[in-house]
């Protein structure tokens, strides 16, 4: 989700604008998603204040928290390439805005978040390749605290920002990945990492596309659910407006019990429900072709095969 200030919010306000998805937002125990950029007033921008070209900074404002609290936001992971789009002021001011709404959030640099759903405490990580955040390049640092997060809540939630951007990008190679000379990690290894120290799901975030859906020893990877939020911000069209809203239901030990790709199209960068499926067509696809031998079968209502 990425909001701009400069670039024009959504007419009428967030709520507004996500109304005809609010009903599947507000309808989970507990509703999370990828926040890309700031909610912040003023400050210095990683571009200079020039923007364009291969540097985005994203800033929009502080009430925008109120609205993703209202939308069913319980938590947003921050752990990406925009969290620090107008410096540390710029983000400060995002955790306080959270804060005041009563919206968690995780991602920073070490950071582990509990919160509880149905009575059972869940631990929510978000993990990127920057040193600002919590660091997607030290596996060895992503897995003891995994470990850490499993002694101390029976559902470990885990984010992951990685992989290459754009159309082309929609399968999950092995190794790294690299974009604009950047190493953006190994999605594969590192959420097979992750499972293996305790997490139950990974979700994840980056490519701005949708990608496969891996089953990992009984768990869940979603190596990317695309753009959900991009209003006048990020690219569209094809395949970058093709998204969804993955539901997942666990039992009180994180182990998977149905899980369900809603698809969702984007219009002017807001996301729309879609009878088509197209996404979860795409998903399932993609899931099948990437993970021949470990994935769910994917039908096109996106209600996952276990």
């Amino acid at each position: 989700m990425a909001l701009s200030t400069q670039r024009g919010l959504p007419p009428g306000g967030l709520v507004r604008a996500l109304a005809p998805v609010s009903g599947f937002l507000r309808g989970a125990d507990l509703t999370t998603g990828n926040l890309e950029g700031t909610l912040s007033v003023g400050g210095p921008s990683k571009c200079g204040g020039i923007g364009g070209g291969t540097c985005f900074a994203f800033q929009a404002p502080p009430s925008t928290a109120q609205g993703l609290r209202k939308l069913g936001f319980g938590l947003v992971n921050q752990a990406n390439n925009h969290s620090l789009d107008y410096g540390a002021t710029g983000r400060a001011e995002t955790l306080a805005a959270l804060r005041r709404v009563g919206v968690a959030q995780t991602g920073l640099a070490g950071e582990i978040t509990y919160l509880r759903a149905n009575g059972i405490r869940i631990a929510f990580l978000g993990f990127a390749p920057y040193s600002y955040d919590s660091n997607l390049l030290d596996i060895p640092g992503a897995q003891a605290m995994v470990r850490r997060a499993h002694r101390a809540a029976a559902v470990v939630v885990v984010f992951i920002h990685a992989g290459a951007e754009g159309a082309g990008q929609l399968h999950t190679p092995p190794g790294s990945q690299f974009y604009l000379g950047e190493d953006r990690g190994n999605a594969r290894s590192f959420a097979h990492t992750v499972i293996d120290a305790g997490a139950s799901i990974v979700l994840g975030s980056g490519p701005h596309v949708i990608r496969g859906v891996q089953r990992y020893r009984g768990h869940l990877i979603a190596y990317s659910l695309g753009n959900f939020v991009g209003y006048h911000t990020l690219g569209g069209g094809g395949v970058l407006s093709q998204s969804g809203i993955l539901r997942v239901t666990v039992d009180a030990r994180g182990r998977l019990k149905a899980a369900r790709w809603i698809s969702i199209v984007l219009d002017d960068g807001l996301p729309r429900p879609d009878r088509s499926n197209a996404a979860a067509r795409l998903v399932g696809r993609l899931s099948a072709e990437d993970f021949p031998t470990s994935h769910y079968r994917i039908p096109p209502d996106g209600r996952f095969v276990l």
